[in-house]
């Protein structure tokens, strides 16, 4: 079975349902609690390069620090640059985010996360 990381905010009741679903299918990915030990650049890079696509999609642009930090979704600043921010201001990361060696997915909705099962 592939080693399955999940990215876990326990405050946020849909990063919670996420984690019950995957319990469901006897799933116990490994936790990242990003909050309480936020990520590298390097790491956040990683995990938009398995996302694919818009990094924009990794951010929570509704978070009061993201509007004190003047972000909105028409910027369109390249990946290595919202990787420097996202690791600065882990708050403002999706979640839950589940991640495979090769690949991630968004949990929103909470159903997205059995895309890698």
């Amino acid at each position: 079975m592939q080693t399955l990381r999940y990215w876990h905010n326990p405050r946020c009741s849909k990063s919670r349902e996420g984690l019950a679903l995957l319990a469901s299918r006897g799933v116990t990915p490994a936790l990242v609690a990003y909050l309480d030990t936020p990520p590298s650049p390097a790491a956040v890079q990683a995990l938009l390069a398995k996302l694919g696509g818009d990094p924009r999609r990794l951010v929570r642009f509704k978070e009061d620090e993201a509007a004190a930090l003047g972000l909105s979704a028409d910027d369109e600043r390249p990946a290595e640059a919202w990787a420097t921010l996202l690791a600065a201001h882990p708050r403002l990361i999706e979640r839950p985010v589940l991640e495979s060696a090769t690949r991630a997915v968004i949990g929103r909705p909470t159903e997205a996360l059995l895309a890698l099962l």
